[in-house]
C-alpha cells in the first residue's frame, strides 16, 4: 500500500464499526489493502485469521492469485478493475485458504486516494454465509421495522429515542424528527410515562423483558380520547453482551380494554341484579324492602342511597295513578346511616319531605324518567338550590355525581331512589342510569307487593272481623270468654272463627273452626260457613247431619275449600255435651279442681273431602268443667313439637277457679309469639253453672 496513513485510518474505522455494536460487528472482516496495480500492500490479523497466510506469504502478491481459478479469480479482476476506476463495488468471490480448501468470501472494494502514486484499493473481506445470514436479518429487521403494524421504537441507555418506526408515529400523531434524541415525557407528556421509563430501567439492569405494562392516555393522534396500548420492552445488547439500549413494541389495545370493561361492568351488573332478586323484598314490610334496596346499592353502585315513598303509600293510602302539583315523600330507605357526611346531613329515616312542583324530585316522580347530574357544579345544582340549601351542602362535602330513578310498579308511581357518588370511580353514566333503574324496578315491584299484600290484609282483617259474631249471650247455666287475633303484619289473614249458637231446651252449640287458606277467600269462606252454622244449628240437626250440609256448602264454591270443624252440642243441666271434629284440634276439659286433659276423639276428616263418615261422641262434665274450644294457630309454632305445646295448654289450665277472661289472656300470652303465624281463635266455656259477671 502507497500510504500507510490512509490504512490506519481504514482501521479505525473498522474498530469503530465493531464498537458500534452493528451488524458488521458481528462478522470475522478482514481488512486487505492493494496498491493501484493490485499488489497486496497490507494484511491485517483479521486476514490471516480468515485465509490462514501470515503476511509475508502475500505482501506483494497480486490479489487476484489468492482467488481460485475459474470463474471466481475472473470475478475477482473485475471486482478490483471496478474499484480502481473509483466506485466501490461488492461481491462474492472464492479464495484458496493456505490449508488449501476452497473459501467463499464475500467481498466490498473501494478506491482511496494514496500520497504517493496513483489510487490504492481497500479490499474488506468476510465469510460470505455469515455476511448473507447477517444482511439477510438486517433486510428482516427493516422490513418488519417499516412495514409492521406495531409501533416499535428503539431507545438508547438514557431512555432517549434512537429510531420510531411509521407505525408508532401514527400512533403517536408525532413525527420521527420530534421523537429523536427526546425523553417519552417531552413526546408524550398526557400518558403514564414514569411508569413506562421505570419498566425500561428494570429492563436495562436486569435483562428481563417487560410483557403487557399498559400505556395510557392522550397523544397528538387523538387528543380528546384515552387510549390503552400493550407494551413489550427488551434489551438490546452487543455481541459481548453489554446492555446498547431497549426496543420497544406497542399495540392500541383500547376497543379490546372497552370491550373488557364493559363485560366487566356487564358481570357487575348481573351480578348486583341477582344479588338484588335475593336480598330485596325478602319480607312484606315497605320499611324493610326500601332499606334493603337503599343498602344493595352502597358501594357497588353508590356511595350514599336514600329511598322516599309517597306519604300517602306509606300512610296506608292508594297512591293513584298520576301526580299533580307538589309531592310528600317519605323516608323510608337510608345507606349509610350514618358515619358519612353526606348521609348525616341528609334527612333521617321517617322523616317527611315535601318538595314544590319546579323540584327535581317531583320532575322525576310526574315525567316518570331518570334524573342524572353527571358531573355535579354550581351551575348543575342552581335550579335545584332555589328549593333547599341541600344541593350546595352536598356539593361542598364531595358529591360529584347525583341521579334519581323512579320507583315504578304496575304503572303506579310509588317514590323513588337518590344515588350520590364521591369516590374518584368516574361520574355515573348511562350504564349506571341502567343499573340503578333496573334495582329500582325490582324494589317497586317488592314494594307494590307490599302495598297490595297489606291492603288485602287490612280487607280481610275487617272482613273477617265483621263475620265474627259481635256479641254472644249464652243460656244461663253457660258462661263463655273468646279471643281471635288476626296473624301478623306478615303473614296473612286466616278463616278462623267461632260461635255461640242458644238452642231449644236451654242447651247451646258451642263451636270453632278454621277455613284452610289465607287472604280475602278464606275469610268469605269462613263467613259463608258461619252463617250456614247458625241456621243449621237452630234445626236442630245432629252433629253428623249438620257436617254433611257443610261438606254441601263447600262443595257449591267454584274453587275447592277445605275447613276444619268442631262442633259441640252442651246442656248445662246435665253437663251431657256432645261432640264431634272434622279434622280439628281436639278441646281440653278442666275440671272444677283444676285438672285439665285434652279429650281424645275420633279426629275426622276435614269439611270438604267429601265421602267421609263423621263420629260424635258424648262427654258429662261435672258442673263447673270448663270445656276450651282452639284453632291450631294456638298450640301449632314453627320448630317446636305438637306434642310438647299441648302439654304446656294443659299446664296452664292447670289452675283452677280463675276468671275465663284472665284464662283467655294467660294463654294467649304464653302461647303466642309476638309474630303469629297463622290466625288464633279461642273460646272457653264453663258448664252447668250460672253466668259470672
Amino acid at each position: 500500500m502507497n500510504d500507510g496513513a490512509s490504512g490506519e485510518g481504514v482501521s479505525g474505522g473498522m474498530d469503530a464499526a465493531r464498537d458500534a455494536g452493528g451488524w458488521m460487528g458481528e462478522l470475522p472482516v478482514a481488512l486487505v489493502a492493494t496498491s493501484a496495480d493490485g499488489t497486496v500492500v497490507r494484511w491485517e490479523q483479521a486476514a490471516r485469521e480468515l485465509l490462514g497466510y501470515e503476511p509475508q506469504e502475500v505482501l506483494g502478491r497480486h490479489i487476484a492469485t489468492l482467488l481460485h481459478p475459474g470463474p471466481g479469480r475472473s470475478l475477482g479482476r473485475s471486482l478490483w478493475e471496478a474499484a480502481a476506476t473509483g466506485r466501490g463495488v461488492m461481491g462474492t468471490v472464492t479464495a484458496w485458504h493456505r490449508d488449501g480448501h476452497p473459501m467463499e468470501l464475500e467481498v466490498w472494494a473501494c478506491p482511496t486516494a494514496g500520497r504517493h502514486s496513483g489510487n490504492t484499493v481497500l479490499v474488506f473481506a468476510a465469510d460470505a454465509h455469515g455476511a448473507r445470514r447477517i444482511r439477510g436479518s438486517s433486510a428482516v429487521w427493516d422490513g418488519l421495522f417499516s412495514r409492521s403494524p406495531v409501533g416499535i421504537a428503539i431507545f438508547d441507555t438514557r431512555l432517549r429515542f434512537l429510531q420510531v418506526n411509521p407505525a408508532l408515529q401514527a400512533m403517536n400523531g408525532v413525527p420521527e424528527s420530534a421523537h429523536l434524541g427526546r425523553r417519552l415525557a417531552d413526546v408524550l407528556p398526557q400518558t403514564n410515562t414514569a411508569d413506562m421509563e421505570s419498566a425500561m430501567r428494570r429492563v436495562l439492569v436486569t435483562g428481563e423483558p417487560v410483557l403487557d405494562l399498559r400505556r395510557t392516555g392522550r397523544t397528538p393522534a387523538d387528543p380528546r380520547r384515552d387510549r390503552v396500548w400493550s407494551c413489550c420492552f427488551v434489551r438490546l445488547e452487543d455481541g459481548r453482551g453489554n446492555p446498547i439500549g431497549v426496543t420497544a413494541s406497542l399495540i392500541d389495545i383500547t376497543e379490546e380494554q372497552e370491550a373488557q370493561t364493559e363485560a366487566v361492568a356487564g358481570r357487575r351488573r348481573l351480578a348486583l341484579l341477582s344479588e338484588a332478586s335475593v336480598r330485596v323484598g325478602t319480607t312484606l314490610e315497605l320499611e324493610r324492602t326500601a332499606q334493603e334496596l337503599a343498602d344493595i346499592a352502597v358501594p357497588d353502585l353508590a356511595d350514599v342511597v336514600t329511598v322516599d315513598v309517597l306519604d300517602v303509600l306509606a300512610s296506608g293510602t292508594d297512591p293513584g295513578v298520576g301526580l299533580v302539583g307538589g309531592s310528600a315523600l317519605r323516608r323510608l330507605g337510608k345507606s349509610p346511616l350514618s358515619g358519612s357526611a353526606v348521609a348525616d346531613v341528609l334527612a333521617p329515616l321517617g322523616r317527611t319531605l315535601s318538595f314544590p312542583a319546579g323540584a327535581p324530585y317531583t320532575q322525576a316522580l310526574a315525567e316518570r324518567q331518570p334524573f342524572l347530574i353527571g358531573r355535579l357544579d354550581s351551575a348543575a345544582v342552581a335550579p335545584a338550590a332555589r328549593h333547599s340549601v341541600k344541593p350546595e351542602q352536598i356539593l361542598g362535602m364531595g358529591v360529584h355525581s347525583f341521579m334519581m330513578a323512579p320507583l315504578i310498579a304496575r304503572g303506579t308511581v310509588l317514590g323513588l331512589a337518590t344515588f350520590y357518588r364521591t369516590s374518584p370511580v368516574g361520574p355515573f353514566d348511562a350504564e349506571d342510569v341502567a343499573l340503578g333503574s333496573d334495582l329500582a324496578a325490582r324494589a317497586a315491584v317488592c314494594i307494590d307487593n307490599a302495598r297490595l299484600y297489606h291492603r288485602e290484609h287490612d280487607t280481610a282483617v275487617v272482613l273477617q272481623r265483621s263475620m265474627l259474631p259481635q256479641h254472644i249471650t249464652p243460656p244461663p247455666g253457660i258462661e263463655v270468654a273468646h279471643r281471635y287475633l288476626p296473624a301478623s303484619d306478615v303473614n296473612e289473614i286466616g278463616g278462623d272463627w267461632y260461635d255461640v249458637v242458644p238452642l231449644a231446651g236451654a242447651k247451646a252449640a258451642l263451636l270453632i273452626g278454621d277455613v284452610m287458606g289465607h287472604g280475602i277467600s278464606a275469610a268469605a269462606v269462613m263467613g259463608r260457613l258461619s252463617s250456614s252454622v247458625r241456621a243449621l244449628a237452630r234445626l236442630d240437626l245432629s252433629p253428623v247431619e249438620l257436617f254433611k250440609q257443610l261438606e254441601a256448602t263447600l262443595a257449591d264454591l267454584a274453587e275447592p275449600m277445605l275447613a276444619t270443624f268442631l262442633y259441640a252440642v252442651c246442656d248445662p243441666a246435665t253437663g251431657l255435651c256432645r261432640i264431634a271434629r272434622a279434622g280439628h284440634p281436639p278441646p281440653a276439659v278442666v275440671t272444677p279442681d283444676g285438672t285439665a286433659r285434652i279429650l281424645q276423639l275420633p279426629p275426622g276428616a276435614p269439611l270438604g273431602i267429601g265421602g267421609i263418615d263423621f263420629a260424635t261422641t258424648d262427654v258429662t262434665l261435672e258442673p263447673g268443667s270448663l270445656l276450651v274450644l282452639y284453632t291450631d294457630g294456638l298450640v301449632e309454632s314453627r320448630g317446636s313439637d305438637i306434642d310438647e305445646r299441648l302439654t304446656e295448654l294443659v299446664h296452664l289450665l292447670t289452675r283452677p277457679g280463675r276468671q275465663l277472661t284472665h284464662l283467655c289472656d294467660t294463654l294467649v300470652t304464653h302461647l303466642v309469639p309476638a309474630s303469629a303465624d297463622d290466625d288464633i281463635a279461642l273460646l272457653i266455656a264453663r258448664i252447668g253453672t250460672e253466668s259470672r259477671h
